[in-house]
Protein backbone atom coordinates (compact mmCIF):
# COMPACT_ATOMS: atom_id res chain seq x y z
CA UNK A 1 0.00 0.00 0.00
CA UNK A 2 1.74 3.02 -1.41
CA UNK A 3 1.74 6.17 1.20
CA UNK A 4 -1.57 8.09 -0.23
CA UNK A 5 -3.47 5.38 0.08
CA UNK A 6 -2.19 4.53 3.94
CA UNK A 7 -3.16 8.19 4.25
CA UNK A 8 -6.75 7.75 2.83
CA UNK A 9 -7.50 4.30 4.60
CA UNK A 10 -6.50 6.26 8.01
CA UNK A 11 -8.99 9.35 7.40
CA UNK A 12 -11.40 7.62 5.93
CA UNK A 13 -11.43 5.35 9.52
CA UNK A 14 -11.65 8.52 10.84
CA UNK A 15 -14.72 9.84 9.09
CA UNK A 16 -16.33 6.66 10.11
CA UNK A 17 -15.64 6.71 13.39
CA UNK A 18 -17.78 10.21 12.98
CA UNK A 19 -21.10 8.24 12.95
CA UNK A 20 -19.95 5.85 15.96
CA UNK A 21 -19.01 9.16 18.02
CA UNK A 22 -21.23 9.34 21.44
CA UNK A 23 -18.61 10.21 24.51
CA UNK A 24 -20.65 9.59 27.68
CA UNK A 25 -20.76 12.83 29.57
CA UNK A 26 -23.49 13.13 32.18
CA UNK A 27 -23.91 9.50 31.62
CA UNK A 28 -20.87 8.48 32.90
CA UNK A 29 -21.91 8.72 36.27
CA UNK A 30 -19.50 8.09 38.83
CA UNK A 31 -16.43 8.05 36.30
CA UNK A 32 -14.12 8.96 33.20
CA UNK A 33 -11.57 7.73 31.14
CA UNK A 34 -8.58 9.24 30.35
CA UNK A 35 -5.71 8.76 27.41
CA UNK A 36 -2.15 9.29 27.90
CA UNK A 37 1.13 8.41 26.20
CA UNK A 38 3.38 6.03 28.15
CA UNK A 39 7.32 7.28 27.75
CA UNK A 40 6.31 10.77 27.52
CA UNK A 41 6.81 11.92 31.13
CA UNK A 42 4.83 15.05 31.87
CA UNK A 43 3.90 16.77 35.90
CA UNK A 44 0.14 15.56 35.06
CA UNK A 45 1.09 12.17 35.97
CA UNK A 46 2.33 13.27 39.62
CA UNK A 47 -1.71 14.47 40.51
CA UNK A 48 -2.23 11.27 38.37
CA UNK A 49 -0.76 8.67 40.81
CA UNK A 50 -1.28 10.71 43.79
CA UNK A 51 -5.18 10.68 43.70
CA UNK A 52 -5.54 13.93 43.11
CA UNK A 53 -7.45 13.78 39.67
CA UNK A 54 -10.27 11.49 41.92
CA UNK A 55 -10.49 13.85 44.28
CA UNK A 56 -10.34 17.25 42.98
CA UNK A 57 -13.26 15.82 40.19
CA UNK A 58 -15.20 13.79 42.56
CA UNK A 59 -15.47 10.81 40.14
CA UNK A 60 -13.23 7.86 39.43
CA UNK A 61 -10.37 9.07 36.74
CA UNK A 62 -9.56 5.64 34.89
CA UNK A 63 -6.11 5.99 32.35
CA UNK A 64 -5.73 4.48 29.36
CA UNK A 65 -2.39 4.36 27.40
CA UNK A 66 -2.16 5.01 23.38
CA UNK A 67 0.99 4.51 21.25
CA UNK A 68 -0.59 7.11 18.22
CA UNK A 69 -2.68 10.06 18.39
CA UNK A 70 -4.81 9.09 16.13
CA UNK A 71 -6.03 6.23 18.28
CA UNK A 72 -6.50 8.71 20.73
CA UNK A 73 -9.18 9.97 18.38
CA UNK A 74 -10.88 7.03 17.72
CA UNK A 75 -11.21 6.06 21.48
CA UNK A 76 -13.06 9.83 21.71
CA UNK A 77 -14.70 8.91 18.75
CA UNK A 78 -16.05 5.14 20.15
CA UNK A 79 -17.21 6.91 22.99
CA UNK A 80 -14.39 4.44 25.52
CA UNK A 81 -12.22 7.98 26.57
CA UNK A 82 -13.24 11.04 27.51
CA UNK A 83 -10.13 13.66 27.35
CA UNK A 84 -7.02 12.91 25.78
CA UNK A 85 -3.88 14.15 27.55
CA UNK A 86 -0.94 15.02 25.05
CA UNK A 87 -2.85 14.66 22.37
CA UNK A 88 -1.02 15.62 18.70
CA UNK A 89 -2.32 18.53 16.76
CA UNK A 90 -1.72 16.90 13.56
CA UNK A 91 -4.04 13.81 14.59
CA UNK A 92 -6.12 15.99 16.03
CA UNK A 93 -6.64 17.90 12.63
CA UNK A 94 -6.87 14.72 10.67
CA UNK A 95 -10.16 13.84 12.77
CA UNK A 96 -11.35 17.45 12.58
CA UNK A 97 -11.15 17.66 9.33
CA UNK A 98 -13.22 14.00 8.86
CA UNK A 99 -16.08 15.39 10.81
CA UNK A 100 -15.41 14.51 14.23
CA UNK A 101 -17.16 17.00 16.46
CA UNK A 102 -13.77 17.19 19.03
CA UNK A 103 -12.09 20.27 20.51
CA UNK A 104 -8.70 21.11 21.74
CA UNK A 105 -9.58 22.75 25.58
CA UNK A 106 -5.27 23.17 26.28
CA UNK A 107 -2.07 23.17 25.32
CA UNK A 108 -0.70 20.18 26.98
CA UNK A 109 3.40 20.46 26.06
CA UNK A 110 5.42 22.27 23.84
CA UNK A 111 8.29 20.17 22.62
CA UNK A 112 10.03 21.08 19.21
CA UNK A 113 13.10 19.01 20.03
CA UNK A 114 11.52 15.64 21.04
CA UNK A 115 9.51 15.18 18.08
CA UNK A 116 12.12 14.64 14.78
CA UNK A 117 12.90 11.62 11.99
CA UNK A 118 15.97 10.02 12.75
CA UNK A 119 18.26 8.65 9.45
CA UNK A 120 20.19 5.64 9.83
CA UNK A 121 23.39 6.37 10.39
CA UNK A 122 25.19 3.64 8.28
CA UNK A 123 23.82 5.85 5.56
CA UNK A 124 25.54 9.29 6.84
CA UNK A 125 22.80 11.66 5.09
CA UNK A 126 22.33 15.13 6.46
CA UNK A 127 20.88 18.23 5.66
CA UNK A 128 23.48 18.81 2.93
CA UNK A 129 22.76 15.42 1.02
CA UNK A 130 18.82 15.05 1.38
CA UNK A 131 18.99 13.90 -1.97
CA UNK A 132 20.23 10.59 -0.88
CA UNK A 133 16.66 9.75 0.44
CA UNK A 134 15.30 8.71 -2.93
CA UNK A 135 14.19 5.46 -3.07
CA UNK A 136 14.69 4.91 1.11
CA UNK A 137 12.37 3.24 3.45
CA UNK A 138 10.89 5.43 5.66
CA UNK A 139 8.64 4.90 9.13
CA UNK A 140 5.78 7.01 9.37
CA UNK A 141 3.00 7.31 12.24
CA UNK A 142 0.60 8.90 10.11
CA UNK A 143 -1.76 11.63 11.08
CA UNK A 144 1.19 12.79 13.53
CA UNK A 145 3.02 15.62 14.81
CA UNK A 146 6.17 13.77 13.30
CA UNK A 147 4.20 13.03 10.11
CA UNK A 148 3.21 16.80 9.88
CA UNK A 149 6.83 17.38 10.47
CA UNK A 150 8.42 14.63 8.25
CA UNK A 151 5.99 16.42 5.18
CA UNK A 152 7.58 19.98 5.93
CA UNK A 153 10.94 18.87 6.11
CA UNK A 154 10.60 16.74 2.79
CA UNK A 155 9.28 19.88 1.38
CA UNK A 156 11.92 22.13 2.63
CA UNK A 157 14.39 19.90 1.21
CA UNK A 158 12.84 19.43 -1.87
CA UNK A 159 12.62 15.72 -1.59
CA UNK A 160 9.80 13.73 -3.51
CA UNK A 161 7.29 11.95 -1.04
CA UNK A 162 6.45 9.85 -3.68
CA UNK A 163 10.12 8.38 -4.45
CA UNK A 164 10.18 7.09 -0.99
CA UNK A 165 8.84 3.68 0.38
CA UNK A 166 6.84 5.37 3.31
CA UNK A 167 4.92 2.71 6.10
CA UNK A 168 2.88 3.53 8.74
CA UNK A 169 4.57 2.33 12.13
CA UNK A 170 4.48 3.78 15.67
CA UNK A 171 7.19 5.09 17.45
CA UNK A 172 8.64 2.27 19.18
CA UNK A 173 8.25 -0.40 16.65
CA UNK A 174 10.35 2.18 14.19
CA UNK A 175 12.86 2.59 16.61
CA UNK A 176 13.56 -1.39 16.97
CA UNK A 177 13.11 -1.30 13.02
CA UNK A 178 16.04 1.24 12.62
CA UNK A 179 18.58 -0.79 15.31
CA UNK A 180 17.84 -3.82 13.47
CA UNK A 181 18.49 -2.24 9.91
CA UNK A 182 15.16 -2.95 8.26
CA UNK A 183 13.99 1.17 7.65
CA UNK A 184 16.34 3.93 6.56
CA UNK A 185 14.35 6.37 7.98
CA UNK A 186 12.23 6.39 11.43
CA UNK A 187 9.88 9.59 12.60
CA UNK A 188 8.44 9.75 16.35
CA UNK A 189 9.19 11.32 19.84
CA UNK A 190 10.40 10.52 23.27
CA UNK A 191 11.62 7.51 24.69
CA UNK A 192 11.44 6.17 20.94
CA UNK A 193 13.18 9.11 19.17
CA UNK A 194 15.73 8.83 21.77
CA UNK A 195 16.75 5.30 21.07
CA UNK A 196 16.45 5.77 17.16
CA UNK A 197 19.04 8.66 17.73
CA UNK A 198 21.56 5.69 18.91
CA UNK A 199 21.31 4.34 15.49
CA UNK A 200 21.31 7.48 13.31
CA UNK A 201 20.82 11.44 13.13
CA UNK A 202 18.49 14.17 12.82
CA UNK A 203 18.23 16.48 9.85
CA UNK A 204 17.39 19.36 11.46
CA UNK A 205 17.56 20.54 15.26
CA UNK A 206 14.17 21.48 16.97
CA UNK A 207 15.43 25.05 16.46
CA UNK A 208 15.96 25.11 12.82
CA UNK A 209 12.86 23.20 12.48
CA UNK A 210 10.90 26.30 14.25
CA UNK A 211 12.70 28.88 11.80
CA UNK A 212 10.68 26.74 9.44
CA UNK A 213 7.44 27.14 11.09
CA UNK A 214 7.28 23.70 12.00
CA UNK A 215 6.35 23.94 15.52
CA UNK A 216 5.32 20.97 17.83
CA UNK A 217 3.23 20.78 20.47
CA UNK A 218 0.40 18.58 22.17
CA UNK A 219 -3.35 19.61 23.29
CA UNK A 220 -5.64 18.24 25.82
CA UNK A 221 -8.81 17.50 23.74
CA UNK A 222 -12.27 15.77 24.16
CA UNK A 223 -15.28 15.15 22.31
CA UNK A 224 -17.44 18.35 21.82
CA UNK A 225 -20.40 16.62 23.66
CA UNK A 226 -18.38 15.81 26.27
CA UNK A 227 -16.85 19.93 26.44
CA UNK A 228 -20.50 21.30 26.62
CA UNK A 229 -22.19 18.90 29.21
CA UNK A 230 -19.23 18.56 31.89
CA UNK A 231 -17.59 21.91 31.56
CA UNK A 232 -17.40 22.73 34.66
CA UNK A 233 -15.75 18.82 35.63
CA UNK A 234 -13.27 19.40 32.78
CA UNK A 235 -12.49 22.82 34.07
CA UNK A 236 -11.15 21.25 37.50
CA UNK A 237 -9.38 18.33 35.75
CA UNK A 238 -7.61 21.29 33.67
CA UNK A 239 -6.83 23.01 37.28
CA UNK A 240 -5.55 19.87 38.22
CA UNK A 241 -3.47 19.83 35.40
CA UNK A 242 -2.09 23.37 35.35
CA UNK A 243 -1.21 23.40 39.14
CA UNK A 244 0.82 20.23 38.71
CA UNK A 245 2.25 21.62 35.70
CA UNK A 246 3.34 24.77 38.18
CA UNK A 247 4.63 22.81 40.57
CA UNK A 248 7.34 21.00 38.03
CA UNK A 249 7.59 24.69 36.40
CA UNK A 250 8.92 26.38 39.79
CA UNK A 251 12.07 24.07 39.75
CA UNK A 252 11.42 23.62 43.46
CA UNK A 253 9.49 20.00 43.34
CA UNK A 254 11.70 18.02 40.94
CA UNK A 255 13.49 15.69 43.90
CA UNK A 256 9.48 14.50 44.94
CA UNK A 257 7.64 14.65 41.67
CA UNK A 258 10.43 12.85 39.43
CA UNK A 259 10.84 9.19 40.63
CA UNK A 260 6.78 9.19 40.86
CA UNK A 261 6.38 10.44 37.11
CA UNK A 262 9.24 8.19 35.66
CA UNK A 263 7.73 5.19 37.05
CA UNK A 264 4.13 6.01 35.97
CA UNK A 265 5.99 6.92 32.25
CA UNK A 266 7.85 3.47 32.75
CA UNK A 267 11.14 4.98 32.01
CA UNK A 268 14.18 5.44 34.45
CA UNK A 269 14.85 8.82 36.07
CA UNK A 270 17.55 10.14 34.27
CA UNK A 271 16.03 9.64 31.24
CA UNK A 272 12.91 11.07 32.71
CA UNK A 273 14.77 14.50 33.48
CA UNK A 274 16.48 14.03 29.88
CA UNK A 275 13.03 13.79 28.23
CA UNK A 276 11.71 16.74 30.46
CA UNK A 277 13.83 19.30 29.52
CA UNK A 278 12.76 19.54 26.49
CA UNK A 279 9.80 20.04 27.41
CA UNK A 280 8.05 23.50 28.13
CA UNK A 281 4.70 23.50 29.60
CA UNK A 282 3.18 26.30 29.68
CA UNK A 283 1.30 28.05 32.39
CA UNK A 284 -2.52 28.75 32.38
CA UNK A 285 -1.94 32.27 31.75
CA UNK A 286 -0.01 31.76 29.16
CA UNK A 287 -2.01 29.48 26.88
CA UNK A 288 -5.09 31.76 27.85
CA UNK A 289 -2.48 34.51 24.90
CA UNK A 290 -3.19 34.58 21.74
CA UNK A 291 -0.38 32.70 20.78
CA UNK A 292 -2.47 29.63 21.51
CA UNK A 293 -6.07 29.33 22.98
CA UNK A 294 -6.81 32.67 21.79
CA UNK A 295 -6.23 32.02 18.34
CA UNK A 296 -2.94 30.88 17.41
CA UNK A 297 -3.68 27.62 18.02
CA UNK A 298 -6.83 27.31 15.22
CA UNK A 299 -4.71 29.11 12.79
CA UNK A 300 -1.59 26.75 13.17
CA UNK A 301 -4.18 23.54 12.76
CA UNK A 302 -5.33 25.44 9.75
CA UNK A 303 -1.53 25.14 8.08
CA UNK A 304 -0.94 22.21 9.54
CA UNK A 305 -4.35 20.91 7.56
CA UNK A 306 -3.22 22.43 4.20
CA UNK A 307 -0.07 21.15 4.39
CA UNK A 308 -1.70 17.63 4.44
CA UNK A 309 -4.35 18.36 1.49
CA UNK A 310 -1.24 19.80 -1.00
CA UNK A 311 0.31 16.49 0.18
CA UNK A 312 -2.76 14.52 -0.81
CA UNK A 313 -2.88 12.88 2.72
CA UNK A 314 -6.36 13.83 3.45
CA UNK A 315 -9.16 14.66 0.99
CA UNK A 316 -9.63 18.27 2.00
CA UNK A 317 -9.83 21.00 5.11
CA UNK A 318 -11.84 23.19 7.36
CA UNK A 319 -12.86 26.73 6.52
CA UNK A 320 -11.63 27.53 9.83
CA UNK A 321 -10.56 25.60 12.96
CA UNK A 322 -11.54 28.48 15.51
CA UNK A 323 -14.80 25.99 16.46
CA UNK A 324 -12.53 22.79 17.43
CA UNK A 325 -10.83 25.08 19.96
CA UNK A 326 -12.72 25.63 23.17
CA UNK A 327 -11.38 28.43 25.28
CA UNK A 328 -14.12 28.31 27.97
CA UNK A 329 -13.10 25.15 30.73
CA UNK A 330 -9.49 26.60 30.63
CA UNK A 331 -10.75 30.11 31.67
CA UNK A 332 -13.03 28.53 34.28
CA UNK A 333 -10.06 26.87 35.46
CA UNK A 334 -8.24 30.05 36.22
CA UNK A 335 -11.10 31.14 38.03
CA UNK A 336 -10.99 28.28 40.57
Amino acid sequence: MNFKKQFATMAATAALMVGAQGALAAGHGDEITVGYFLEWPMPFQFAKVNGTYDEELGVKVNWVSFDTGTAMSAAMASGDVQISVSQGVPPFVVAASAGQDIQVVDVAVSYSENDNCVVAEALEIDKESTDELAGKKVAVPLGTAAHFGFLKQMNHFGVDIGGLEVVDMAPAESAAALAQGSIDMACGWGGALRRMKEHGNVLLTGAEKEELGILVFDATSAPANFVAEEGELLAKFLKVTADANAMWNSGENTDKMLPVIAKDAGMDEDATLATMETFVFPSLEDQLTDKWMAGGISDFMKGVADVFVEAGSIDGALDSYEGTVNIAPLAAAGEL
